[in-house]
């Protein structure tokens, strides 16, 4: 009898391990899935720093007129952040996923001509570039991506410009000449940053109405709910 019970608690015996391997799978499956989650959460609510205010600003920001110069303190520029802002931006160009806007121009495309101004009055137009590589910009002051990627578009046409690439950009929410200055100058931006003023004009604090350049093309920043 002895002998007949000692195979059926093996048996048994054999059971409660195999259970307890399943437990145990389980429990591991469980904690990566929530390690997991958490990584995810992680990575989408990682936020970079502000970026700071340039060191050096350009002449024409230097120059601009007194008027303008106060105009732009009262704005009360400042930059913003978000959950997300600075990390795409500060990863390498090969990290960038590929368009999928049915309506952005294909390469090749003639670009639409512009002739616009700069805060100081300055025109500038599209053609003035002309057998030159250009990187346009579309951007508000207040959007925190825009804000994000200033500081690289800066030091890129640094390293740019002397080899004969062109940098220019268009604000795309019709803001007045003050929050442009305000920015341009924050950044010491070392291109041009334009005008494209529709009805109502809109500043650092207030949205505007679509400028020409974003009615004509979809890359531009979103525009904030107020």
């Amino acid at each position: 009898m002895g002998t007949a019970r000692r195979p059926r608690e093996a048996a048994e015996a054999a059971r409660r391990h195999r259970t307890q391997r399943l437990v145990w799978a389980a429990t591991a499956c469980v904690a990566l899935i929530v390690v997991a989650a958490t990584a995810a959460i992680v990575a989408r609510s990682q936020t970079a720093a502000a970026p700071p205010p340039a060191h050096t600003t350009s002449a024409a920001d230097r120059n601009a007129p007194a008027a303008l110069k106060r105009a732009a303190a009262a704005i009360g520029f400042h930059t913003t952040t978000e959950p997300g802002v600075g990390v795409l931006e500060n990863e390498p160009a090969s990290a960038a996923r590929p368009p999928t806007n049915p309506n952005l121009l294909k390469p090749g495309t003639l670009a639409p001509g512009f002739t616009l101004k700069t805060p100081q009055g300055q025109t500038v137009s599209l053609s003035d570039f002309r057998g030159k590589p250009v990187l346009l910009e579309l951007f508000a002051t207040w959007c925190p991506h825009c804000q994000a990627e200033a500081p690289h578009l800066a030091k890129l046409a640094r390293e740019l410009q002397p080899e004969g690439v062109a940098f220019v950009s268009i604000n795309a929410d019709s803001e007045n000449a003050a929050s442009v200055y305000a920015f341009h100058r924050y950044f010491g931006l070392p291109y041009p940053a334009l005008l494209d003023q529709g009805t109502p004009t809109g500043s650092f604090t207030q949205p505007g109405a679509s400028g020409r350049s974003r009615r004509s093309t979809t890359c531009s920043p979103s525009r904030r709910s107020t």
